[in-house]
């Protein structure tokens, strides 16, 4: 994926900042604010499938995406 700089003032930067959770990226959160970002299965699957906190469910989206970017990169390489 190609990255972009962006110059920003400090008080956008504050604000992207005070949005950010722990373990999101700033691009998650632009694209989150900006309506680009996919949606996390909990909230596309009903409450009755997934009786576990809605954090769990999202930590192993996380988890499934990580390690898909993992295996395309060692059947990438040379």
């Amino acid at each position: 994926m190609a990255h972009k700089t962006i110059t920003i003032s400090q008080e956008a930067y504050n604000a992207l900042k005070a949005m950010k959770n722990e373990h999101e990226s700033f691009t998650q959160v632009i694209l989150k604010i900006t309506g680009k970002k996919k949606p996390k299965l909990s909230q596309i699957l009903p409450h009755i499938v997934w009786n576990g906190p809605h954090e769990e469910l999202d930590d192993l989206e996380d988890e499934i995406r990580l390690n898909r970017r993992k295996q395309i990169l060692r059947e990438v390489e040379p």
